[in-house]
């Protein structure tokens, strides 16, 4: 009796489909955009394979450009809604997908605008997998997780020091704002590391891959913007002590050694040293002596 063979795997973008469709529309990758597009379908069902995206997921992808990666996450979810910022490219992606996938086009959605400017979409999403433009990955990724709870888990490709210092921890010489505001909303992992060859046109570094999964932020009685204040001044001048560096945060040295000592942070610590959750107890203690 001879075993069923297993399906094929869906079809996914090679090099010349992706120039192909590049040459269609009449649009070349450019740097001001950020755009890097896939050309290997592996490196694509690797991205999906770590993402570990369910079969009811809704998967939020940011800038899916001619639809490299949008093809697999099809594959891999119940739904993908993709926001494009350039017209041309949002203007071709839907009939990219009905040739692609025509049994996944309803399981589509567009929307064409600036990632950084949207706080509603059709569908709630709950994962994020993303090729990031260098240039705005982690502002992008930090509005997302603030403006959408409903985002529990993603993996996001990014230029790989942008990577080390989203996945950084206390005390590593990548750590910085990064790091300690990626941490208020998740916990960040380093995934892999993406080759050059993989793109087109080729960047000039290799790329990373952070997965993250959603946490509670730190139980505080400060806020988001307060304790982001702290962050933001104490990597203004991260070579500085804290004390120092929080002078012109707190009003003057005195008070912010007095709000160190009372969130039990040593005045002569860097910023460097200390978590999210020392940082929201230095805000709190700044609320509470006010």
């Amino acid at each position: 009796m001879t075993e069923p063979t297993a399906a094929a795997p869906a079809p996914l973008f090679g090099a010349s489909d992706i120039r192909r469709l590049a040459e269609e529309i009449g649009i070349r990758p450019t740097k001001t955009l950020g755009q890097n597009f896939v050309i290997d379908g592996n490196t694509i069902r690797r991205i999906v394979s770590v993402a570990n995206i369910g079969s009811t997921e809704t998967v939020l992808e940011v800038g899916p450009g001619l639809g490299s990666l949008t093809l697999g996450l099809l594959d891999a979810a119940q739904t993908v809604v993709a926001v494009e910022i350039d017209p041309v490219l949002a203007a071709k992606l839907p009939e990219t997908v009905k040739a692609w996938r025509p049994d996944a086009a309803g399981a589509f959605h567009l929307v064409q605008a600036d990632a950084m400017k949207v706080t509603s979409l059709p569908v709630e999403p709950t994962a994020i997998v993303a090729n990031l433009p260098y240039n705005v990955a982690v502002p992008v990724v930090l509005h997302l997780l603030q403006h959408f709870p409903s985002l529990q888990h993603g993996l996001v490709m990014v230029q790989d020091e942008v990577a080390d210092r989203l996945a950084a921890g206390p005390g590593s010489k990548t750590y910085g704002v990064p790091s300690v505001k990626a941490a208020w909303y998740s916990s960040m992992r380093k995934a892999g590391v993406i080759g050059m060859n993989v793109f087109w046109p080729a960047p000039k570094i290799q790329s990373g891959l952070v997965a993250f999964t959603r946490r509670e932020p730190p139980e505080t009685t400060a806020t988001r913007e307060q304790v982001f204040a702290v962050i933001d001044a104490a990597f203004a001048q991260r070579r500085k002590t804290l004390r120092a560096a929080l002078a012109g945060w707190a009003g003057g040295a005195a008070e912010a050694e007095r709000c160190l000592i009372a969130a039990g942070v040593a005045p002569s610590a860097r910023g460097e040293v200390i978590d999210i959750h020392a940082f929201a107890r230095i805000a709190e203690a700044r609320e509470a002596g006010s």
